[in-house]
């Protein structure tokens, strides 16, 4: 038996030989474009000419002083951290329901999914509609019941805009931690739960005890990933907002993608600002999964 074939019988190795053709792939596919923002973010360059000069850290340097741009770290650190907690614990909240059995369980769950899977650009133009100032059927219906006099003006104002966007971005996201965390409740052994009843533990000391400490790894990873999404996110911002009004309630992707038209070199340096914070926001729970693991 040659070597080669004696290589190929070992299972781990035949594993990485699998995943190495997968792999350089993936990395061509997200390398590239990375170093390549990299690159383009110490020049000025322009979309549509051909000629160049590289300007070291200088986009970097403007941008922090730059009042649209701290507006925009602003609203992405808001947007970020004010819908993720209620994505979590609401999540959460439909988790623990729909885990329990009962009429019609399995067709609520397949329709838990419809916000997750529907594309953001159409339920974002759905949202677009609800958010009309002049012809939104939430205005109405509140000025229906007599709770307003006057049509709110949804995204009209940077406070407005910021609720208005976190709000459908919520909508969007309770499905993924509902799924996620159902998934992981379902992987809790019966067992447990039979030990805890018979000790005599109430529904709230069985959570902390028992489900919480099974699927905590579940839920941090949830949370780093919806972090990352709505942190980079993009197309629902673009739809609703478009960074308005008054270039007001942009985040990172809409800055960014606003800028590329007549300044590629500034819009790769946007994009690239998210780095460091995805960075940290990564390492920090990843680091206090492992300090809970050991």
């Amino acid at each position: 038996m040659s070597t080669w074939e004696r290589l190929v019988e070992r299972e781990a190795v035949l594993a990485y030989l699998f995943m190495v053709p997968g792999a350089l792939i993936l990395l061509g596919f997200m390398a590239y474009p990375f170093f390549l923002g990299i690159y383009y973010s110490m020049t000025d360059k322009v979309v549509g000419f051909a000629s160049f000069d590289v300007i070291g850290l200088l986009n970097y340097q403007t941008l922090l002083s730059d009042r649209i741009f701290q507006t925009t770290v602003a609203n992405t650190m808001i947007y970020s951290f004010v819908t993720v907690p209620f994505k979590l614990v609401l999540g959460l909240a439909l988790a623990l329901v729909l885990n329990q059995k009962f009429r019609f369980s399995r067709v609520i769950r397949a329709g838990l999914l419809l916000p997750w899977i529907v594309p953001t650009a159409i339920s974002s133009l759905a949202w677009l509609m609800l958010f009309d100032s002049a012809l939104s059927p939430i205005s109405w219906v509140l000025r229906d019941w007599g709770w307003i006099e006057s049509n709110i003006n949804f995204l009209g104002s940077r406070e407005n805009a910021l609720a208005s966007l976190s709000f459908a971005n919520i909508w969007r996201g309770v499905p993924f931690f509902a799924i996620t965390i159902l998934a992981g409740l379902q992987a809790v052994p019966s067992e447990l739960h039979e030990a805890a009843a018979l000790d005599g533990a109430s529904t709230w000391q069985r959570f902390f005890s028992v489900i919480l400490p099974v699927i905590r790894n579940i839920v941090l990873i949830a949370t780093l990933f919806s972090i990352i999404w709505t942190f980079s996110d993009f197309a629902l911002p673009y739809v609703l907002l478009k960074g308005g009004p008054g270039s007001m309630v942009h985040v990172f992707g809409t800055l960014a993608y606003s800028s590329m038209s007549f300044d590629l070199g500034q819009a790769a340096a946007i994009a690239l600002y998210q780095f460091p914070f995805l960075a940290l926001f990564a390492a920090l729970l990843l680091r206090f999964i492992r300090s809970e693991d050991s």
